[in-house]
Order: C-alpha cells, then sequence, then structure tokens
C-alpha cells in the first residue's frame, strides 16, 4: 500500500506504552498513521481522528462500537482489540457493518494456561494447605504432612472444563507429567481429544473422577451456575477446584459450604462477586488459595498482546489471512 492507513488507538498513552513495547509501536507508525485518543471521543480532535479512521486498536476501558460511534467513523473497516474478550465491545451494529473483528485473547491464553499449570501442581502437593499450616505453626505442622496419601502429583485425574484456547493449552502443557486428563466440550470432537491426549467426557462423569477440576469456559447464560451445589456434592473428598475463568461459573455461596466444612479444596483466581466481601469465609481458610485476577497477562505478558495486534494489522494490509480473527457466530461460544 502507498499510502497508510490511519489508526486510531483508543486508550490512554500509559495503556499503550503497556501494551507495545518499542518494536510494536514503530510497527504501527512503519504500517500506518497513527494516533492516540485516550478516553471517549468527546474532543473535535479525537472526533476528527475517528472520522479518518480505518483501524481502531482497542483496550480495557475503550469505547464499545455501538451504532452512534460507528456512525461518526464511516472509513472504520477493523477493530484489533489488544485484549481478551470482546464481548463488551463489538455490537450487532458493528457486526452488521462488517467490522473485522481481532482479539488478541491466543496471547492472554498463554499466562493464564501457565498459571493454571501451576495451579494443578501446587493443588496435588497440598502446597496451599500445608503452607498456611506451617505459617501458623511456626513449624509444628512440619511433619504433619507425613503419609499424607493426597499429597502427590502421580496418577492423579485433572478434568479441564471447556477445551477453550485456555483449555487447549493447559492441556498441551500437562502432557509431560503423569496425570490423566479428562476434558468436557459440547464443542470439542474426538480428533481434538485426541490431539490433545485427553479423554472427553460429560461433565457430570469429569467432576465425579477428577481430583483437580480446572475451569476454561466462557461466561455465558448458559454457563452461569455450571458448577453448582449438586455438581460439587458430587467432587471427590479432598479435590481441587480451579477458576481462572469467570466467577460467574461457580455457585459461590454452595463452593462456601464445601470448602468451610473442608471437604474440597480451592485456588480461586476470580469469584463472584470481585473482589468477595471483607467477611467471606474463604480469606480465612486453609483450604483455600485466593489471588487477584492476575492469571491473565500482567507486566512484561502484555507486550505479547500488542506484538499480536501488530502482526494481525500487517496481514490485513497485505490481504493476508488472519490468525485471530473472532465473527459474528463464534459469539454464542467464546468467552
Amino acid at each position: 500500500m502507498t499510502i497508510r492507513p490511519r489508526t486510531v488507538l483508543a486508550m490512554t498513552e500509559t495503556t499503550a506504552q503497556r501494551l507495545f513495547d518499542e518494536p510494536a509501536r514503530s510497527g504501527l507508525a512503519r504500517l500506518t498513521r497513527l494516533d492516540t485518543v485516550p478516553g471517549g471521543f468527546e474532543s473535535a480532535s479525537a472526533r476528527s481522528a475517528l472520522a479518518e479512521a480505518e483501524i481502531l486498536v482497542t483496550a480495557w476501558g475503550s469505547p464499545q462500537l455501538d451504532a452512534t460511534l460507528l456512525a461518526a467513523a464511516p472509513r472504520l473497516r477493523a477493530l484489533f482489540h489488544a485484549g481478551g474478550t470482546v464481548r463488551r465491545l463489538v455490537t450487532d451494529a458493528s457486526w452488521d457493518r462488517g467490522i473485522v473483528v481481532v482479539s488478541a485473547a491466543a496471547a492472554n491464553a498463554v499466562p493464564v494456561a501457565e498459571f493454571t499449570l501451576a495451579a494443578v501442581l501446587y493443588a496435588g502437593k497440598r502446597i496451599p494447605l500445608y503452607a498456611r499450616k506451617l505459617h501458623a505453626s511456626r513449624g509444628g505442622s512440619w511433619a504433619s504432612r507425613s503419609g499424607d496419601p493426597a499429597v502427590s502429583n502421580y496418577r492423579r485425574v485433572v478434568g479441564l472444563v471447556g477445551l477453550s484456547r485456555i483449555g487447549r493449552r493447559v492441556a498441551d502443557l500437562l502432557r509431560p507429567f503423569d496425570l490423566d486428563v479428562l476434558a468436557a466440550d459440547p464443542y470439542a470432537t474426538p480428533e481434538l481429544a485426541m490431539s490433545l491426549g485427553v479423554t472427553l467426557t460429560d461433565l457430570d462423569d469429569l467432576v465425579r473422577r477428577s481430583d483437580v477440576v480446572s475451569l476454561h469456559a466462557p461466561s455465558l447464560p448458559s454457563t452461569r451456575h455450571l458448577i453448582d451445589a449438586r455438581r460439587l456434592s458430587v467432587m471427590r473428598d479432598g479435590a481441587t477446584l480451579i477458576n481462572t475463568a469467570r466467577g460467574a461459573l461457580v455457585d459461590t455461596d454452595a463452593l462456601t459450604k464445601e470448602l468451610v466444612a473442608g471437604r474440597l479444596h480451592a485456588v480461586l483466581d476470580v469469584t463472584d462477586p470481585e473482589p468477595l466481601p471483607a467477611d467471606s469465609p474463604l480469606y480465612d481458610l486453609p483450604n483455600v488459595q485466593l489471588t487477584p485476577h492476575l492469571a491473565g497477562s500482567t507486566g512484561t505478558e502484555l507486550f505479547r498482546m500488542g506484538g499480536l495486534v501488530v502482526a494481525e494489522i500487517a496481514r490485513y494490509l497485505d490481504g493476508a489471512p488472519l490468525r485471530h480473527q473472532v465473527r459474528r457466530a463464534d459469539m454464542d461460544h467464546v468467552a
């Protein structure tokens, strides 16, 4: 192309610096004519940039592509989201307009899967529980795990709820370990399961058989409280629930009852509500590890997402197939 398309970064300069390192910023400047528009598009200069924009690059906090914004952007052809889900951003109006939508969810899947792998292995060795006990006893429980058959990562069963980008990556990361991996996903094919080395089953069977249940399903009306009181009740005594997906997948009240009783363990990076109220008993339970929604991209991991966006813009401008395009039909089952 002889004329570089006008591209608007719909984010603050601070956010742009967190997402795009120097090579990525240089790539954007080489490929496009670049403007950064913080916040919304209320100012005259922001509206002028939007009116000329062919490409919009968004992140968390960027404005929604509703009919009003699209009317002010007659030349807009593509949205590149330097984040995970685009569910909040895209609307029927943007799909009807034929806007190309790309998400960096695949890049964000990497640290989430790595976090999950660590959580699975930590759960097997009961590290959250025994770390709490050792801290509380100042050494008195040093030998208390001796002979505990639950402390093991050998021949344990891990159940993955959802073979999304993250679920698939977790399955791949679990390959080197002596674990049996089950998966429940209504969209997964036997061929996919075979390629990942997992055994497909239904969700009820998975929660009954697994020592660790890890959630990787999208948050949809149909998946709200997917892990409810009934499914929690049939989990194995001493099993661990890991949630790095969305808090709404779990009935928090039902899970709290099981955890307070000490029958189950949990590693929760997301909760419902988020954060939990200050009086939640989960903060103090030795069988619960709470983390503040940090499994996804943080720090330099954000550069991976920005780099993906720049690479996809280059493909878009070259007319090459996009690797991370999101289509309207995908919205029925993606996060």
